[in-house]
């Protein structure tokens, strides 16, 4: 029996320059519906970059109808000023996607490489050209935009490997 496919946003978390991918997938085909990036000017203070995040991510979901959310986990940073916001614009993504009702897994950066690439210490070059290959792109994606699809087909394929569809599965 053949599953119906799952529509999953993607989310390549930042706060000038945050991926976007909506994929579907039956747990054996994946189509690249929609990416890009949610971009802010450097001249924007934070609390404005944190509101048109929240508002971009309502719209794609509102238009775009995603099952289920898959964003990259937090990983190890230097910089205490760069992870708090980071922290603050992943908090903003998330309560966003879970206000509308969507449920939310993370990925660490290494399992994504290791899941697209074959290594987790695969650099951003190597991620956007097998994305391009593995989703039949005409092109490769920007990074931003290479990276969230590359969560989205994580995401994808753990739910086939687990046997699961989007909605509900507990990681």
């Amino acid at each position: 029996m053949k599953a119906d496919p799952v529509r999953i946003l993607g989310i390549d978390t930042s706060l000038r320059s945050t991926g976007i991918a909506i994929l579907s997938s039956d747990g054996i085909r994946h189509q690249a519906l929609t990416y890009g990036t949610i971009h802010a000017p450097a001249s924007w203070p934070r609390s404005r970059c944190l509101v048109q995040l929240r508002d971009k991510i309502a719209e794609l979901i509102e238009s775009d109808k995603p099952d289920t959310v898959a964003i990259e986990g937090i990983f190890f940073c230097k910089n205490i000023k760069t992870a708090f916001i980071l922290g603050e614009a992943r908090g903003t993504v998330i309560s966003t996607c879970a206000g509308a009702g969507l449920p939310v897994y993370e990925y660490a950066p290494r399992k994504v490489k290791q899941g697209v690439v074959g290594k987790g210490a695969a650099d951003k070059s190597q991620v956007a050209s097998m994305v391009k290959t593995l989703l039949g792109l005409s092109e490769i994606p920007q990074n931003d935009a290479a990276d969230a699809l590359a969560i989205a087909y994580c995401h994808a394929t753990h739910l086939r490997t687990a046997g699961q569809t989007g909605a509900g599965v507990t990681l």
